[in-house]
């Protein structure tokens, strides 16, 4: 077998220029997933719809970009991954600036759509630039720069959307996109390049497009979607609408992957998933993404609607973890630059972010600042010990010139699971509360000692404030009542945080199975 003539290629720039500029984008991106739902209200007041009507801004930018991931690999391969990289940040600003000049909220959907679409290209194009312009040695480092942005962004999104909200205008949060796209175009254009080895497609191949692929994936992906955005509002199963989307995606999706598998020229090349480290690391990017927002949609929920903090306030308990995951990511970049076996740092992320949930099953209704800051933190440190290690893994044993399709495969793995995760969260917050309330209004009858006894303090101390006998008891009634639902609230956060962490402890059996990966060398060992 001939050596490879392009073995030892090397980008012109430095490579941690290099990097730097291809994440500046993604980072917006990603900001952009959450950065927006603060805003939801003013949203839906400016451009005069209901509020249920407005969470389509959120559901339609992530529809569109769950779409175009597995599919950035091939867009890739016809124009060039530079040029479609920049062609995604080109489209991304500009519909950020057509979403806040948007005069109604059909335009405003239709722009989002656009931005999905922009935006679906930017993460996998990054990782693969950085696989290709970084040695493994280096990979760790590179995949810490770009695993900052990726799980410091939704943290930050949601206090600065509300700050730019409040004190300007909601128009804002997607005008700002338009410096950060310029500057990323320009320098993208001036310092990344494609490798030699990355071949384009002719115009022959680039005419003969997967139709039925690329109609079952964006079918399939786009009602999963809906699925798990809707589920929760329209009572899950219970909808017809919800069952009827359920069954189309399932039989898409599993149609394209037949379909793909038995291709010759597919879309989304499902082949990568035959390969061990990068199938049982979409796996664990999956739970990952679970985790991280669930939690993340969890966290200030609870502070916000149980504790009466305010957004800012709430976005201030989240805001030091992105912090402490600026400082472990480059710690798990230089293990394993120093021969760390990345499965061994997996494990001991999933057992920090495992103990953080479960800590925040301690939580009660007088749990302090300090200490909802502190569960933030942990969770956060256990994460950069997950991002890193599992992006060097999964591209251990891909072939480099399939660098952008894996990528975009690991990042639809983390955004189903973000969107999964929430799901799950909130539909089990319901149904716990609901279950709790349940068992304690049992104990609210003229039968019950406590309860009475509770009720008649609670009237005498109305009474003594001028309120009559009756209104005194209707009042301690209703005030029992309220303190019945918070703890209900309360139980219920307890019990879906313990089941979040059983659910990280179930996943590590999975780290075992992947195969060892030599970090100081560019060749995997069996």
């Amino acid at each position: 077998m001939s050596p490879d003539p392009h073995a030892g290629w090397k980008p012109r720039f430095n490579p941690w220029l290099i990097a730097i500029t291809v994440t500046l984008a993604t980072f917006m991106e990603v900001l952009d997933t959450s950065i927006a739902n603060v805003a939801l209200p003013h949203i839906a007041g400016n451009l005069s719809s209901g509020v249920d009507e407005s969470t389509w801004v959120l559901t339609s930018y992530l529809v569109a970009n769950a779409i175009i991931l597995p599919l950035s690999g091939w867009f890739s391969s016809i124009m060039g991954r530079k040029r479609y990289y920049m062609a995604s940040v080109a489209m991304f600003t500009l519909s950020s600036v057509l979403s806040g000049l948007a005069p109604s909220l059909k335009w405003l959907i239709i722009f989002r759509i656009m931005q999905g679409l922009g935006g679906g290209g930017l993460q996998p194009s990054e990782q693969a630039i950085l696989a290709d312009t970084f040695s493994i040695r280096q990979r760790g480092m590179a995949m810490a720069l770009y695993g900052v942005a990726v799980v410091t962004a939704p943290i930050i999104g949601p206090t600065l959307g509300g700050w730019i909200t409040d004190n300007f205008t909601w128009r804002w949060i997607f005008f700002i996109n338009l410096p950060v796209g310029i500057l990323s175009m320009y320098l993208t254009s001036r310092i990344v390049e494609d490798p030699p080895y990355l071949r384009r497609r002719s115009r022959s191949e680039a005419r003969n497009v997967d139709y039925i692929g690329l109609s079952m994936i964006a079918l399939g992906i786009g009602a999963l979607q809906f699925v798990l955005d809707k589920g929760q509002r329209e009572d899950w199963f219970s909808s017809h609408l919800i069952v009827a989307m359920s069954v189309v995606a399932g039989l898409a999706l599993l149609f394209a992957l037949v379909w793909e598998l038995q291709h010759k020229d597919p879309i989304a090349d499902v082949h990568l998933l035959g390969e061990r480290n990068f199938f049982f690391s979409n796996v664990l990017m999956f739970v990952l993404g679970f985790t991280l927002y669930g939690s993340t949609v969890l966290l200030p929920l609870f502070l916000q609607t149980l504790m009466g903090y305010t957004a800012t306030i709430a976005g201030l308990v989240l805001s030091p973890g992105g912090f402490v995951t600026m400082l472990s990511m480059p710690l798990v970049g230089f293990l394993l630059a120093r021969e760390t076996q990345p499965r061994w740092l997996i494990l001991f992320g999933f057992t920090v972010v495992s103990f953080s949930m479960f800590y925040m099953s301690r939580f009660d209704l007088a749990v302090d600042y300090r200490t909802a800051m502190l569960s933030r933190m942990i969770q956060a440190g256990g994460l950069g010990f997950l991002f890193v290690p599992i992006n060097s893994t999964a591209y251990s044993y891909v072939p480099r010139e399939k660098n952008t399709n894996a990528s975009g495969l690991i990042n639809l793995s983390r955004n189903i699971g973000g969107s999964a995760g929430i799901a799950f969260s909130q539909t089990l917050l319901a149904r716990k509360a609901q279950v709790h309330q349940s068992f304690l209004v049992a104990h609210m009858t003229p039968f019950d000692i406590h309860f009475q006894t509770a009720l008649q303090r609670l009237s005498q101390v109305l009474m003594t404030r001028g309120a009559s006998p009756v209104t005194s008891r209707a009042l301690a009634q209703a005030g029992l009542y309220g303190q019945l639902g918070r703890q209900a609230s309360m139980l219920a956060y307890i019990d879906t945080f313990r089941i979040l962490g059983y659910i990280l402890i179930l996943a590590m059996p999975v780290i075992f199975l992947m195969k060892k990966v030599r970090p100081h060398s560019d060749a995997p060992i069996h």
